[in-house]
């Protein structure tokens, strides 16, 4: 009986062992089947949340791609809209009228020049990055002027290559008439990468479009009078010496005239340079001595005038007679030789001087404003710096007067006349003139 009772409490024993092993089994296993539940929960909770975080930084990042390239078809105009005032624009008004490219179109001889051409009935556009070198609101106002003309100013720079071959795309330019630069003699010593940007790394990239245009246009371009910087032989000629700069912005231009002979040479493209002397005028640049002269003059502050050991005198040229020569040079222009970005044979290369043939001193500029404005001046007199200026110009116009006719024929009191007429009117003031 006891080893009976003791066989029975062994395997009731077991029994409760194998039950309780059981027990925990189960138990681990629906621990684990929680775990397994939880973690994959979790996996997949994780897994959501990077799916949704992908999401929201690819939609971002399609939304910041879309923003910037939205504000680069702003840049544009926007599309349909904005290309249909580009055709707009350049449809020429008369039979073989012309269609140009004008660059800086919202400058002093850019707007002048653009102005003309459409009034003659040349399909014309132009393009202007509006930088704030002078007063931003001069350039927005001549602007308004071209646009009651017709004529449409794309906002933008010339080194945007993107926008520059857009044009192109759209329009089968036949010339440019390339006037965007860095201008001023001073401010390459503020700020001598501006001049670099503008007008080598500008010109260049202008060329590089140009070239490969099919047809090529014919291209006619401001360089300056600047480029005989040193030398004293007067007046100036197209074959003197002009490897004498002196100063950055002269430099720019002289590089300018290496690199269209380079482009010709090589590409075929027609390049013509005009060498502009002191251009003034209404809607004239606010950096330049007349035109601080007269403000300074009517605010009965002193001015600043400049003396040397030679006389200081510059050869002034009203804007009608620069207009005059760059249209010229437009007409007489030969076509581009080149096709696709190769040279098909020789093209035209030109280089001109367009002045007044008539030098004015400094002394006799402030005389006549001081007549026209009935003020007296309050002059402050002060040795011209050695920064670049050079004390004296004078044009030689013998060869643009041969090939299209140039002849200025306003002299400086005239113009001066018609400048202050200008300045009193645009800035609201009343009139004390004679």
């Amino acid at each position: 009986m006891a080893s009976l009772f003791s066989v029975d409490t062994n395997k009731s024993t077991k029994l409760d062992r194998y039950n309780t092993y059981i027990r925990k089994v189960n138990s681990s296993t629906k621990f684990i089947a929680a775990s397994s539940k939880l973690l994959y929960r979790i996996t997949i909770l994780i897994f959501a949340l990077l799916i949704c975080s992908f999401i929201i930084n690819y939609f971002l990042f399609v939304s910041n791609n879309s923003n910037q390239h939205g504000r680069r078809l702003f840049s544009f105009g926007g599309g349909a809209g904005w290309e249909k005032k580009v055709r707009h624009s350049s449809i020429p008004k008369k039979i073989n009228g012309k269609v140009v490219l004008v660059t800086g179109a919202a400058g002093f001889v850019g707007s002048h020049c653009a102005l003309a051409l459409k009034k003659r009935g040349d399909g014309v556009i132009g393009i202007d990055n509006f930088n704030s070198y002078y007063d931003p609101s001069l350039k927005r106002a001549r602007q308004e002027l071209l646009a009651k003309h017709e004529i449409f100013i794309v906002e933008g720079d010339i080194n945007d290559i993107d926008l520059v071959n857009k044009l192109f795309d759209i329009v089968p330019f036949t010339h440019v008439l390339h006037l965007a630069a860095q201008a001023g003699v001073r401010y390459a010593m503020e700020n001598p990468l501006s001049y670099i940007h503008s007008n080598v790394n500008g010109f260049v990239n202008l060329l590089e479009i140009a070239k490969s245009a099919n047809p090529q246009p014919a291209i006619v371009w401001a360089s300056s009078s600047s480029v005989y910087g040193l030398n004293t032989k007067v007046p100036f000629s197209e074959n003197d010496r002009t490897d004498q700069p002196a100063s950055l912005y002269a430099a720019t231009k002289k590089a300018g005239e290496e690199i269209a002979h380079t482009y010709n040479h090589i590409y075929g493209l027609s390049l013509t340079g005009l060498r502009f002397f002191t251009v003034y005028g209404p809607w004239g640049r606010p950096d330049m001595a007349y035109f601080f002269f007269t403000k300074d003059m009517i605010q009965g502050k002193p001015i600043k005038v400049y003396v040397s050991d030679k006389e200081v005198a510059r050869d002034f040229t009203y804007i009608d007679d620069v207009v005059k020569g760059c249209l010229g040079a437009i007409d007489t222009a030969e076509k581009s030789t080149g096709s696709g970005g190769k040279k098909r044979g020789p093209a035209q290369l030109r280089v001109y001087n367009l002045g007044n043939t008539s030098p004015v001193s400094v002394k006799k500029l402030v005389a006549i404003l001081e007549n026209l404005l009935n003020i007296k001046a309050k002059k402050n007199l002060i040795r011209m710096p050695q920064n670049g200026d050079v004390p004296f110009t004078h044009a030689n116009v013998s060869l643009a007067y041969r090939d299209f006719g140039y002849r200025p024929t306003t002299n400086l009191s005239s113009g001066l006349r018609k400048f202050v007429k200008w300045y009193l009117s645009y800035y609201g003031m009343q009139a004390r003139t004679k």
